[in-house]
């Protein structure tokens, strides 16, 4: 057999140029990935003033709130006296029970419908092929661009005297109520959808193959089933974090409890630790426990789905 042997590239040349620069690209590369000596240590040191600055208020909100009230101006910053009577004044005298049962099950209401809302109107918007479909879901996104106190008045008269439709319906008949002021359904209905669900979801859906879609029509299933059998599986990591972006949104309501709420036990929990605060003037660590007791549930809620909230943000970010 004849030796046949590839020569090698010429000097400067386009080959011996990429020989060159790869590796020098490569070496780059690995110096980002990996920095070493004070690229490293300022990395570090950037880290650690972020990390104070994020969690120095919640350090000085949970000393404050373990402190007595005598001692709480007394070297404030050190943790050198706790007590739990702080804890169980802000929950009875606060009534923090009965504002944790309101704002769990507006959020719980809220988070499921806009799940479930921005599951059906970002399927619409991915698969099904109507008129104005592109008109239709840019004016989904403008709302994003409208602030909630812009809104906050027109859904105030909105909830005070519900809708009066042009037709009768079976059950409500000519005109929806929506249960008034000082009800869950006021604290509810004007978040019941979000355009920001429908643009996640819409984008998650168009990841997806076509080709399942079709396969799923020719073997007769249909839209709801393949939502149900299909969809729902495979862009369950960004429903949770929608369901968590939702359920934390609602929760730390402030504006419009305050607004459409005048009644002690429809109060939900932010608008009761503003009540805590007016009430006790001379105890301010009172509000600082009332604070800690309102994001437990929060760090509960955190804890249980944050590998569901990283899969959703990071879902599509590689592609295989």
């Amino acid at each position: 057999m004849t030796d046949v042997r590839v020569p090698a590239p010429a000097p400067g040349t386009a080959a011996s140029e990429k020989e060159v620069e790869k590796p020098r690209d490569e070496r780059r590369a690995h110096t980002w990935d990996q920095p070493r000596g004070g690229r490293l240590v300022g990395r570090y040191a950037l880290m650690i003033v972020i990390a104070i600055a994020v969690l120095f208020p919640v350090y000085t909100t949970v000393i404050s709130a373990f402190k007595p009230s005598d001692q709480f101006l007394v070297n404030p910053l050190v943790p050198d006296s706790f007590t739990l009577d702080v804890i169980r004044e802000a929950w009875t005298s606060g009534r923090l029970g009965r504002y944790l049962f309101n704002s769990t099950v507006v959020a719980v209401v809220i988070t499921t419908a806009q799940v479930v809302t921005s599951l059906l109107s970002g399927y619409a918007f991915a698969y099904l092929r109507f008129p104005g479909r592109r008109i239709v879901f840019y004016a989904f996104l403008a709302t994003l661009l409208v602030p909630l106190e812009a809104t906050v008045f027109v859904n105030f008269q909105t909830i005070e005297a519900g809708i009066t439709l042009p037709f009768s319906l079976p059950i409500v008949g000519d005109h929806i109520p929506f249960g008034g002021l000082n009800s869950y359904q006021a604290l509810v209905v004007p978040f019941l959808a979000t355009a920001f669900g429908t643009f996640l979801i819409r984008q998650a859906l168009l990841d997806l193959p076509i080709d399942l879609r079709d396969a799923a029509r020719l073997d007769g299933i249909g839209h709801l089933g393949f939502i149900r059998h299909v969809a729902v599986p495979l862009v369950r990591p960004t429903l949770a974090a929608l369901a968590l972006f939702s359920f934390l949104s609602s929760w730390n309501q402030y504006l419009w409890p305050s607004l459409i709420i005048n009644e002690a036990d429809s109060n939900t929990v932010q608008s009761g630790l503003r009540l805590l605060s007016k009430s006790n003037l001379d105890q301010p660590n009172l509000v600082m426990a009332g604070t800690v007791i309102a994001a437990i549930p929060i760090l509960i809620v955190l804890v249980i789905f944050q590998k569901q909230l990283i899969r959703g943000l990071t879902a599509g970010a590689v592609k295989g």
